[in-house]
């Protein structure tokens, strides 16, 4: 009782850290709350160490959302289906659930796996040698035949072992839209980003807000991106992101795509700040909002709602040129002091590529599968679309922290951020500011 208790602290003291964390003083809270998950978190939970003979397994992860839950909970079921016990610490924030492993792992209580994004975000913990090798159930399962694309497998693998599972394709490239509202504003829905800035202001008259926006860097950052990777295609994206050709950058399209981005301000209701990205997306499925820009994950709060895609709601991939970011997230497995633990963890990983485990969890998720064997016959119109996309490779685009590290992308959306919230911040000046990103090395 007592650590149900602590856990339910543990997860109070997040969600409130994770809103402050959105405003002023950010550093300050950031450095706070870590040092106060230091000192709580090692007294709340139990691993799998601790689990005898059993295949008890706790794993860490941010998905709270009433869709979100839904996907996990197919993991859970079928961990479940294996005799095991699944110990679901859900934390919210992205940012906030990685920062609780890392002190864990540096604590000496490390949770069994832990969820973390396709990136390099995981990176340190593989060089510093905390990290769980699953190489043995990769090549005994053959993960390098059927993990598709073949990039996945890059994200994963160092120095030719597997220290990661792919579990899902995610892309952000995606506009999400109430019929009902555009046909009630009588304007036809739009195929891309400026297609929907000259019908907005009809939608506002209509009495509808024309964009749901959660006001968090992160999101602010998805929304810039898919502005300008609609703008200016893939392959220009990735000579900035990639390449950090500052030439691409300074050809004039970038200031384009910036003032792109602001006309985006004038149809976003003054609730947008530190709004999170599902209740965002509730606002389009409930008729207040006509439009949001999300990654395919809000496909799975329309589901949870009973809406139908294509029916009560479309999916656009705005631009000419149609992209799969190849985004998505991955599980790790901390190492463990316990011999037991590491036979767990090697099997959990197993589970979550199994044909049948990923067909029901990307069907929950919204996302796509990270191998192409799979029963994708409950896909709805607009899986049917990502599938599709996939499997063409020049349809499939890296993202901004693929390429670069978590420090890189954090500077960059704090840019981001603040030109989108700060009207005097100048185009001028933050290409200027970007620009130092790009060339800083980070």
């Amino acid at each position: 009782m007592l650590v149900l208790q602590v856990k339910r602290f543990i997860d109070l003291i997040s969600k409130t850290f994770y809103l402050i964390l959105n405003f002023k003083g950010r550093k300050i809270m950031k450095k706070f709350f870590s040092i106060l998950l230091t000192l709580f978190i090692p007294l709340s939970f139990t691993n799998a160490s601790k689990a005898g003979g059993h295949m008890e397994a706790e794993v860490i992860h941010w998905w709270v959302s009433g869709g979100e839950q839904a996907a996990i909970s197919k993991f859970a079921e079928a961990w479940q289906d294996m005799g095991g016990t699944w110990i679901d610490t859900a934390i919210t924030g992205g940012e906030n659930a990685r920062g609780t492993t890392v002190n864990r792992i540096i604590g000496g209580n490390p949770p069994t796996a832990a969820q973390f994004n396709i990136s390099k975000q995981f990176v340190d913990l593989v060089e510093q040698g905390q990290l769980q090798s699953l190489e043995e159930v990769a090549s005994a399962e053959g993960w390098r035949d059927f993990i598709y694309p073949p990039e996945l497998i890059e994200t994963c693998e160092f120095e030719g072992e597997f220290y990661c599972v792919p579990v899902n394709i995610h892309s952000a490239q995606w506009m999400w839209i109430n019929n009902e509202v555009f046909e009630k504003a009588g304007v036809p829905k739009p195929n891309t980003i400026q297609d929907f800035i000259a019908v907005a202001p009809q939608i506002q008259d209509a009495g509808f807000i024309p964009l749901a926006l959660g006001g968090q860097p992160w999101q602010e950052g998805l929304m810039f991106d898919v502005v300008a990777s609609s703008t200016l295609g893939f392959p220009h994206m990735a000579k900035l992101y990639r390449d950090k050709d500052v030439e691409a950058f300074r050809d004039g399209k970038m200031e384009m795509v910036l003032q792109t981005y602001r006309d985006l301000n004038k149809f976003i209701d003054e609730g947008a700040p530190g709004r999170l990205w599902n209740d965002a997306t509730a606002m389009v499925v409930e008729g207040k909002a006509a439009m949001q820009i999300m990654g395919d994950w809000a496909r799975g709060e329309f589901a949870v709602a009973g809406k139908e895609a294509k029916v009560d709601y479309d999916c656009v991939i705005p631009g000419k040129e149609k992209y799969v970011a190849l985004g998505g997230d991955v599980f790790v497995f901390p190492k463990n002091s316990d011999p037991k633990v590491k036979e767990i963890q090697l099997k959990m990983a197993s589970m979550m590529v199994n044909p049948t485990v990923q067909a029901n969890f990307n069907n929950a998720k919204g996302s796509l599968p990270m191998r192409l064997d799979v029963d994708t016959s409950a896909a709805d119109a607009c899986m049917q679309m990502g599938l599709e996309l996939i499997q063409q490779p020049s349809a499939i685009m890296r993202e901004n922290d693929d390429w670069n590290s978590p420090a890189f992308t954090s500077a960059w959306e704090d840019i981001i951020s603040e030109f989108r919230n700060d009207p005097n911040y100048s185009v001028s000046a933050a290409m200027d500011d970007l620009e130092a990103v790009l060339t800083s090395g980070l």
